[in-house]
């Protein structure tokens, strides 16, 4: 179980279906209205936005467009805020943090709006989602969380308790859990290059693999430099996030790029998939350093990721602890073939949540904190309608403050290692706690 593969791939499982596309290599304009530093998710829904207003708008990514976290996340459209509701108004007040959770029921409304109103195919599935209890106590809590959704909100969310959870999950490894009917799956890389396709449509010229190496603002604007040239430009837009570099050094104090790795499972029975994923819902789990895993789009293998404690290289100890950790809720994957296994980098700050904010006439739309596939795009178009003086459809509880600079961080996390100990301690305890 620990030797490695050597027909286990190591790109993406999402490329096989979507891989990354080159693009063309563009003239840099002389002038722009508005430059965007990053192409994911919420470079191009921002700059899908800025082109139909009519703006002369360009994005700039050191990468291919999409080869960062667009094409390497799970594809749940789960839109998640780690902190809890009490958490959340001790740091920003009971209005902002009420605010905070309906915006999360908008911004997934906003992502099925645009795949269906843009025809975007990119195999989204609004299937639910299951979160597992570990014990009793854990399993109390989250259905009072549950029920506080529906009855505030009026999200379709309810608890299951154990025994009733393996109509949805084939696994004795929970004692129950909640169910969310709002949030489903989609095929994170064909999306990617569904929002690539429609905002080149619409006029967003693309410069892909020209990084940004410094923005000095001007008394008319910003001049942007790249290996590429230099262009001038009225307005700039950071979209970064896990991938942030030196371009930003203001955001790169408050962005901790964190790893994060999937495996895929080679083609599974129907029959075996029926058993352990009836419904083929999207799953995750309540623990620090929990896994999130869901069906292949075409239910033929599972996929499931978690957090990767390396920092360089590609070693094989992370894939191992996802193995163990795919046999300990499904043990008759014990030894299953594995298909790919792949990491990329979210990024988290210290307060966990998304952000908008403006700093010496830049705006900023990041800090996803691992739900990108819903808070990128919502927070790249708000982010627009910003800078286009939209100031309705500019409005959320994220446009606030910056998140507050790591102490000693200039863009290595030397730090981590520590981290994830502390927080695998705090699932052993709570492990041990619910098996009492």
């Amino acid at each position: 179980m620990n030797k490695a593969n050597p027909t286990q791939k190591k790109t993406p499982y999402w490329w096989e279906a979507a891989p990354l596309s080159s693009q063309p290599a563009e003239p840099l304009a002389r002038a722009l209205d508005v430059a965007i530093i990053g192409a994911g998710y919420a470079g191009l829904a921002a700059g899908l936005t800025l082109a139909r207003a009519g703006r002369a708008v360009a994005a700039f990514d050191a990468m291919t467009p999409g080869e960062g976290a667009s094409s390497r996340n799970g594809g749940i459209t789960s839109g998640t805020i780690r902190p809890d509701f009490a958490t959340l108004t001790k740091h920003f007040g009971e209005d902002t943090a009420l605010a905070i959770e309906a915006e999360g029921k908008r911004a997934r409304e906003h992502l099925y709006d645009l795949i269906a109103t843009e025809g975007l195919d990119c195999d989204f599935k609004l299937v639910g989602a299951f979160k597992g209890a570990l014990g009793y106590d854990q399993y109390d809590k989250m259905a009072r969380s549950a029920e506080t959704l529906a009855r505030r909100l009026g999200i379709d969310s309810y608890a299951v308790p154990h025994g009733e959870h393996r109509g949805i999950v084939g696994s004795d490894f929970y004692r129950g859990g909640t169910v969310r009917m709002d949030i489903g799956g989609l095929h994170p890389a064909k999306f990617h290059a569904e929002l690539l396709r429609i905002a080149l449509a619409a006029g967003l010229t693309m410069h892909a693999q020209t990084p940004v190496t410094s923005v000095q603002r001007e008394a008319d604007g910003f001049r942007v430099t790249t290996p590429a040239g230099v262009t001038k430009a009225r307005q700039v837009l950071v979209c970064t996030n896990g991938y942030t570099d030196g371009a930003a050094p203001f955001l790169r104090r408050r962005l901790v790029p964190v790893r994060s790795r999937i495996i895929a499972t080679q083609q599974l029975p129907s029959e075996q998939m029926d058993r352990l994923m009836p419904q083929r819902m999207m799953m995750s789990e309540n623990r620090q350093l929990g896994f999130y895993y869901r069906p292949s789009p075409d239910g033929t293998r599972i996929l499931l990721g978690g957090r990767d404690s390396s920092r360089v290289g590609d070693p094989l100890a992370p894939t191992t602890r996802l193995r163990k950790g795919l046999a300990q809720i499904f043990p008759e994957l014990d030894g299953v073939a594995l298909s790919h296994s792949w990491f990329g980098n979210v990024a988290m700050n210290r307060n966990m949540i998304p952000r908008i904010f403006e700093r010496d006439g830049v705006v900023y739309a990041s800090g996803f904190c691992g739900s990108g596939v819903v808070w990128a795009p919502w927070v790249g178009t708000r982010a627009a309608h910003r800078l286009l003086g939209h100031k309705e459809q500019a409005a959320s509880a994220f446009d606030t403050r910056p998140p507050a600079a790591v102490p000693l961080y200039r863009g290595t996390p030397w730090f981590l290692p520590a981290m994830i100990k502390g927080y695998a301690l705090q699932d052993r305890l709570a492990w041990w706690r619910a098996r009492r």
